[in-house]
């Protein structure tokens, strides 16, 4: 199963892709998409991450998706512009009939590095580690990394609570 997990971003969204094969995971790609000029128009500026992500998909062609939720910041101009991007880039994996699953920061650090207010460069280590890659990612590619791998965990639970379920029968 290919998952691509997104970061998203106005200025920078970052992308991680990679291969699921049972407990097995394996680093495909990951980059980050620049929306341009701040002060270029903010629908230009969607319009750039919306066809990023398409490119993304275009070139990877990963089967699931995966995307961090919107944090509340203390200024809500810009909790309304993370909204707007995100939601640019939700219209895109969806325009590719992906499925989409979406985890809070929390709950990827949980999943990622064990704690939720884990720093970004414990995810980046942690992200390197469970990827085996020689160096690890950029924080925004990290985090995307990140995101994916939380949801290739978090879809293998139903499965294995099934096969304990089948288990437990035969047990009886």
């Amino acid at each position: 199963m290919r998952w691509i997990g997104i970061d998203p971003g106005l200025r920078t969204t970052g992308f991680g892709v990679i291969e699921v094969d049972g407990q097995k995971l394996t680093y495909v790609a990951s980059g980050t998409i620049e929306s341009g000029d701040p002060a270029q128009g903010l629908p230009e500026r969607l319009g750039i991450l919306y066809s990023g992500i398409k490119e993304v998909l275009a070139t990877y062609h990963p089967e699931r998706a995966a995307i961090e939720e919107v944090f509340l910041n203390v200024n809500p101009r810009s909790t309304l512009m993370l909204g707007q991007a995100r939601g640019a880039v939700i219209a895109a994996l969806v325009s590719e009939k992906l499925p989409v699953a979406e985890y809070s920061a929390l709950r990827v650090k949980q999943s990622i590095v064990g704690t939720g207010r884990a720093t970004k460069p414990q995810v980046q280590e942690m992200v390197k580690r469970l990827l085996r890659l020689s160096r690890a990612p950029g924080t925004d590619a990290a985090d995307a990394l990140g995101v994916a791998i939380c949801a290739a965990h978090h879809a293998q639970i139903p499965k294995a609570i099934t096969a304990a379920l089948v288990l437990k029968k035969r047990g009886k």
